[in-house]
């Protein structure tokens, strides 16, 4: 199978891939019975991850990139922006309602009412099986009886929703004793379906602004992300470009 096209952002090689293109090609993985780690790098990913990055360094694992940060590092490293803005929140419903054939679907993590909500709100989306919950609480705290639960529900899709780098290290340290086919790492995706968490209007995300949205939502809780922290992702994504040998393009 044809390698896609990547860029290396913080240490991670990103695709250059877009909505369409990546559903294509865990289309191909899923018809290849290719196990499949599908995690999306946003400034938390990049930096929170980077302690581990060697074993997302893998063949099941897919990194695509997530907001105006990665974006930024893109045009800052490689004199180019990344065409389509890829997350969780958007891509894994878009992914579920393009299903061909009946899907198997398990739901990972966020609080018992976020994801007990999600799934009666997927349970009606064609090709859309939901065969199980966890919440990232209770539902998680016993590892090894929630491996029992999917192995017996051998769902073919996996949504873990514990934000990064949580939920990537999750996913890495679980690599191949679940037996799910494809496990997608979806943030606050959960928060946002069950109405707890408010989206940004669409013409704030195709604006690539939604950071601007939730900052103005949970000031307390985002201010360090947007600042401090950003501060941090551009140096470390700066530190790394030339540690990989690399001046920058631009």
């Amino acid at each position: 199978m044809t390698s896609p096209e990547t860029r290396r952002i913080g240490g991670f090689d990103v695709l250059r891939t877009g909505t369409d293109e990546l559903i294509a090609l865990l289309r191909r993985r899923r018809d290849a019975r290719q196990p499949t780690e599908l995690l999306f790098a946003n400034t938390n990913f990049v930096v929170g991850c980077h302690a581990f990055a060697a074993a997302l360094h893998a063949p099941e694992t897919l990194i695509v990139n997530d907001g105006i940060g990665v974006d930024l590092a893109s045009w800052m490293l490689h004199g180019e922006r990344f065409a389509e803005n890829l997350n969780g929140t958007d891509f894994t419903p878009r992914l579920l309602r393009s299903l061909d054939r009946p899907t198997r679907v398990f739901l990972c993590g966020a609080r018992p009412e976020a994801v007990a909500a999600t799934a009666a709100a997927w349970r009606d989306m064609p090709n859309v099986r939901i065969v199980g919950t966890a919440d990232g609480y209770d539902g998680m705290a016993d590892g090894e009886a929630l491996l029992r639960r999917l192995r017996e529900a051998a769902p073919d899709i996996l949504l873990v929703a514990l934000g990064d780098p949580r939920q990537a290290r999750w996913i890495v340290s679980e690599r191949g004793r679940h037996g799910v086919p494809l496990v997608v790492a979806v943030g606050a995706l959960f928060d946002f379906v069950s109405g707890r968490v408010p989206r940004a209007p669409a013409w704030v995300r195709r604006l690539r602004l939604e950071w601007l949205y939730r900052l103005g939502q949970e000031p307390r809780r985002l201010i360090r992300r947007y600042s401090v922290d950003l501060v941090a992702f551009f140096a470390h994504c700066r530190r790394t470009h030339r540690a990989d040998g690399h001046a920058l393009d631009r």
